[in-house]
Protein backbone atom coordinates (compact mmCIF):
# COMPACT_ATOMS: atom_id res chain seq x y z
CA UNK A 1 0.00 0.00 0.00
CA UNK A 2 1.04 3.68 -0.74
CA UNK A 3 -0.21 5.18 2.53
CA UNK A 4 0.44 3.56 5.83
CA UNK A 5 -2.52 3.60 7.58
CA UNK A 6 -2.37 5.46 11.64
CA UNK A 7 -3.37 1.65 13.23
CA UNK A 8 -1.29 -0.05 11.45
CA UNK A 9 1.51 0.89 14.01
CA UNK A 10 4.20 0.87 11.13
CA UNK A 11 6.19 4.29 11.54
CA UNK A 12 7.87 4.71 8.35
CA UNK A 13 8.12 7.57 6.79
CA UNK A 14 6.07 8.46 3.64
CA UNK A 15 9.31 8.42 0.68
CA UNK A 16 6.56 9.43 -1.84
CA UNK A 17 6.13 13.15 -3.37
CA UNK A 18 2.98 14.53 -2.90
CA UNK A 19 2.34 15.94 -6.39
CA UNK A 20 -1.40 17.55 -6.10
CA UNK A 21 -0.12 20.71 -4.82
CA UNK A 22 2.25 20.64 -7.46
CA UNK A 23 -0.36 20.22 -10.27
CA UNK A 24 -3.03 22.56 -8.62
CA UNK A 25 -0.29 25.20 -9.26
CA UNK A 26 0.58 23.86 -12.66
CA UNK A 27 -3.46 24.31 -13.53
CA UNK A 28 -3.55 27.88 -12.01
CA UNK A 29 -1.02 28.87 -14.56
CA UNK A 30 -2.31 27.31 -17.51
CA UNK A 31 -5.85 28.91 -16.73
CA UNK A 32 -3.82 32.27 -16.25
CA UNK A 33 -1.59 31.32 -19.54
CA UNK A 34 -5.20 30.47 -21.50
CA UNK A 35 -6.94 34.19 -20.53
CA UNK A 36 -4.22 36.33 -20.75
CA UNK A 37 -2.90 35.03 -24.41
CA UNK A 38 -5.95 36.29 -26.53
CA UNK A 39 -5.64 39.76 -24.59
CA UNK A 40 -2.34 40.12 -25.66
CA UNK A 41 -3.58 39.52 -29.19
CA UNK A 42 -5.96 41.98 -29.53
CA UNK A 43 -3.46 45.07 -28.97
CA UNK A 44 -4.51 48.43 -31.31
CA UNK A 45 -2.79 48.96 -34.21
CA UNK A 46 -1.39 52.67 -34.46
CA UNK A 47 1.48 53.68 -36.80
CA UNK A 48 4.06 55.40 -34.73
CA UNK A 49 5.94 58.39 -36.36
CA UNK A 50 9.40 57.30 -37.04
CA UNK A 51 12.50 59.02 -35.13
CA UNK A 52 15.90 60.28 -36.21
CA UNK A 53 18.91 59.41 -34.26
CA UNK A 54 20.78 62.07 -35.51
CA UNK A 55 20.02 64.93 -32.28
CA UNK A 56 19.60 68.46 -33.14
CA UNK A 57 21.50 70.22 -31.02
CA UNK A 58 21.01 73.91 -31.84
CA UNK A 59 22.46 75.57 -29.33
CA UNK A 60 22.05 79.61 -29.29
CA UNK A 61 24.98 81.59 -29.32
CA UNK A 62 26.10 82.97 -26.35
CA UNK A 63 27.09 86.39 -26.35
CA UNK A 64 30.32 87.99 -24.27
CA UNK A 65 29.77 91.69 -23.57
CA UNK A 66 32.11 93.14 -20.52
CA UNK A 67 32.19 96.32 -19.20
CA UNK A 68 36.13 97.39 -18.28
CA UNK A 69 36.95 99.50 -15.52
CA UNK A 70 36.48 102.91 -17.38
CA UNK A 71 33.06 101.88 -18.01
CA UNK A 72 34.10 100.81 -22.10
CA UNK A 73 31.63 98.51 -23.17
CA UNK A 74 33.31 95.10 -25.08
CA UNK A 75 31.00 93.01 -27.44
CA UNK A 76 32.97 89.65 -27.82
CA UNK A 77 36.17 90.95 -26.81
CA UNK A 78 35.91 93.69 -29.47
CA UNK A 79 35.43 97.27 -28.68
CA UNK A 80 31.61 98.98 -28.55
CA UNK A 81 30.83 102.26 -28.61
CA UNK A 82 27.49 103.64 -26.36
CA UNK A 83 25.60 104.60 -29.56
CA UNK A 84 26.52 100.84 -31.20
CA UNK A 85 25.29 98.80 -27.88
CA UNK A 86 21.21 99.39 -28.61
CA UNK A 87 21.36 98.39 -32.37
CA UNK A 88 23.80 95.14 -31.61
CA UNK A 89 21.10 94.63 -28.99
CA UNK A 90 18.07 94.88 -31.81
CA UNK A 91 19.55 92.65 -34.17
CA UNK A 92 20.57 89.62 -31.88
CA UNK A 93 16.82 89.79 -30.29
CA UNK A 94 15.42 89.42 -33.15
CA UNK A 95 18.11 86.35 -34.42
CA UNK A 96 16.50 82.75 -33.94
CA UNK A 97 17.63 80.85 -31.42
CA UNK A 98 17.53 84.23 -29.72
CA UNK A 99 21.16 84.09 -28.22
CA UNK A 100 21.59 84.33 -24.13
CA UNK A 101 24.05 87.53 -22.95
CA UNK A 102 26.65 87.16 -20.76
CA UNK A 103 28.04 90.20 -18.70
CA UNK A 104 30.77 90.47 -17.36
CA UNK A 105 31.52 93.78 -15.25
CA UNK A 106 35.04 95.25 -13.65
CA UNK A 107 35.03 94.79 -10.05
CA UNK A 108 36.35 98.65 -10.37
CA UNK A 109 33.65 100.09 -12.61
CA UNK A 110 30.44 101.75 -11.66
CA UNK A 111 27.25 99.68 -11.35
CA UNK A 112 25.46 102.58 -13.53
CA UNK A 113 27.11 101.58 -16.67
CA UNK A 114 26.41 97.97 -16.01
CA UNK A 115 22.51 98.44 -14.95
CA UNK A 116 22.46 100.53 -18.22
CA UNK A 117 23.82 97.45 -20.36
CA UNK A 118 21.06 95.67 -18.57
CA UNK A 119 18.21 98.40 -19.71
CA UNK A 120 19.07 98.29 -22.99
CA UNK A 121 19.34 94.83 -23.29
CA UNK A 122 15.84 94.35 -21.55
CA UNK A 123 14.64 97.11 -24.24
CA UNK A 124 15.68 95.60 -27.27
CA UNK A 125 13.63 92.51 -26.24
CA UNK A 126 16.54 90.06 -24.89
CA UNK A 127 15.03 87.33 -22.62
CA UNK A 128 18.14 85.80 -21.53
CA UNK A 129 20.54 87.85 -19.58
CA UNK A 130 23.47 86.46 -17.30
CA UNK A 131 26.38 87.61 -15.12
CA UNK A 132 29.93 86.33 -15.70
CA UNK A 133 32.09 86.50 -12.14
CA UNK A 134 34.59 85.24 -10.29
CA UNK A 135 34.44 82.99 -7.44
CA UNK A 136 35.48 84.30 -3.94
CA UNK A 137 39.51 82.88 -3.36
CA UNK A 138 39.02 79.77 -0.84
CA UNK A 139 39.87 80.31 3.31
Amino acid sequence: MAFGSLDSGDDEVMKEINMVPLIDVMLVLLIVFIITVPAMQHAVKIDLPRATNHPQDVRPETIRMAVDANGRYWWNEAPLDDAELAPRLVAAAARQPQPELHIRGDRAVRYERVAQAMAAAQRAGLKKIGFITDPAPGP
